[in-house]
């Protein structure tokens, strides 16, 4: 027979054994007789299998158990063990079976081993997936919104974020940044995509018909109102406002704009009847609406109202990576616009885009493209020179320290306050890290703490 087979007494001391035992665990007959069966296991198990030995000699139950069968090598080999009481003139002994489970236990640890294996790849593949849905999610959502700088990277999380909410955002950024192009991602991302996206300029609409064009007016409220009209807010219902340049609300129309926030209504011009709507709103502003509040500009409740979830759009010169990507988005988009065949950029050109400080930001680089692919003469992009505005310098006379001192700053914000190495301050100034440090600390400047 395979198995191993023993008697043994309730004490646990062997009695009797086939020539299995002595063969698989290299004892004499002299070394097994009267021996605890616990001898010829691992350490392990010995409490677990004597837990199981105690209930049959109990119950008289037959159970089974596995464990590890140590041999006198020391060896460990996988067994499978069944008891059953027995007895015999009125003693009682137990008569054990064990049979190799060692090849049982390697095909199991194989299955186990391919089960992960298959759960690894089911996993990737559902990562890869879950990828995929994104990258195809981010092509259809953000499909004008090209780049992959960290600071566009970010804003586009936080895009995603938001967007399934019906939080109002503010959006803030530079004059040329693509402000509506994310109101708008945020927009076909939300529950909202299959309504209207309304959009405001509060910049270009005059300042006497910036209320009627928000909340509309009835015939005859004002001279000149011939007809009745709906306003935008009304248009938005169910949908998205996008109210842009929002610091250039007249500061008398603000606290109309702070009611439909909070309350969800407003009346129009001419009607005391309160309508209700249920509108999202995203603002966008490139001013700083902090310094325009102390300056009583704008109103600091409302202020805290808009900016419930700020999003900061990066300037161009801050996402310099982006800008081939940008470039030849714009040559293919002109190419097909003026019919011409430009098909190649040159490193040079790249340079050149990279290099210049971008004050208008994407719509001035959109410009620039454009204004090249008009004067290139064959296939290749040529860009004129770019020279930087003057848009910051001043008439005033200043010290030499205080002029040495603005000048210093500048080139330090330049460089994101870096001192040393190749693209560093000191680098630009030519001069020693060192002796730029001690006039950092003459003229008593310091690096911002944000």
């Amino acid at each position: 027979m395979p198995e191993l087979a023993y008697v043994f007494n309730k004490e646990g001391r062997m009695l009797m054994w086939n020539s299995n035992v002595e063969l698989v665990l290299g004892y004499s007959k002299d070394e097994l007789y009267n021996k605890p069966v616990s001898n010829f296991q691992d350490v392990s198990d010995k409490e677990r299998v004597l837990g199981v030995f105690e209930k049959v000699i109990s119950d008289g139950k037959e159970r089974t158990v596995e464990y590890n069968m140590l041999t006198k090598s020391g060896e460990k080999i996988p067994y499978l063990g069944s008891g059953s009481k027995l007895l015999v003139d009125g003693k009682e002994y137990l008569i054990g079976l064990a049979i190799d489970i060692s090849k049982l236990k390697k095909t199991e640890a194989k299955l186990k081993s391919k089960i992960e294996e298959i759960e690894n790849l089911r996993s990737q593949l559902q990562a890869e997936n879950i990828y995929l849905r994104k990258e195809i999610k981010n092509k259809r959502d953000f499909e004008h919104i090209i780049g992959e700088s960290e600071p566009l990277t970010h804003a586009l999380y936080r895009v995603e974020q938001v967007a399934s909410l019906d939080t109002t955002v503010l959006l803030e950024g530079e004059t040329g940044t693509g402000k509506e192009l994310f109101a708008r991602a945020i927009h076909n991302l939300s529950n909202r995509r299959d309504k209207p996206f309304i959009r405001v300029n509060c910049a270009t609409l005059p300042a006497s018909l910036i209320e009627s064009e928000l909340f509309g007016h009835e015939m005859g409220a004002f001279t000149g109102a011939i007809k009745h009209q709906i306003g935008r807010f009304e248009l938005a219902h169910k949908g998205t406002i996008f109210l842009d340049e929002i610091g250039e609300l007249p500061i008398e129309l603000q606290p109309k704009l702070l009611r439909v926030l909070q309350e969800g209504e407003f009346e129009k011009v001419g009607n005391p009847r309160t309508i209700k709507i249920d509108a999202r709103i995203i603002a966008a502003t490139n001013r700083n609406l902090e310094e325009d509040i102390q300056k009583n500009l704008f109103r600091k409740d409302l202020y805290y109202r808009l900016k419930v979830y700020p999003i900061t759009i990066a300037p161009l010169r801050d996402r310099i990576s982006d800008i081939p990507l940008l470039a030849q988005d714009f040559v293919k988009r002109f190419n097909l616009k003026l019919g011409k065949c430009i098909t190649k950029i040159p490193a040079k050109t790249i340079k050149q885009l990279q290099s210049y400080t971008w004050p208008g930001n994407i719509r001035e680089l959109e410009n620039v493209i454009e204004r090249a692919i008009i004067i290139s003469p064959g296939t290749k992009l040529v860009v004129e020179q770019l020279k930087q505005p003057d848009f910051d310098e001043k008439d005033e006379m200043l010290p030499l320290n205080e002029y040495e001192r603005q000048y210093i700053i500048k080139v330090l914000e330049r460089t994101y306050w870096r001192v040393e190495g190749p693209d560093g301050a000191a680098r630009i100034l030519d001069m020693h890290p060192e002796t730029l440090r001690s006039r950092m600390r003459k003229l008593e400047i310091q690096r911002p703490k944000h």
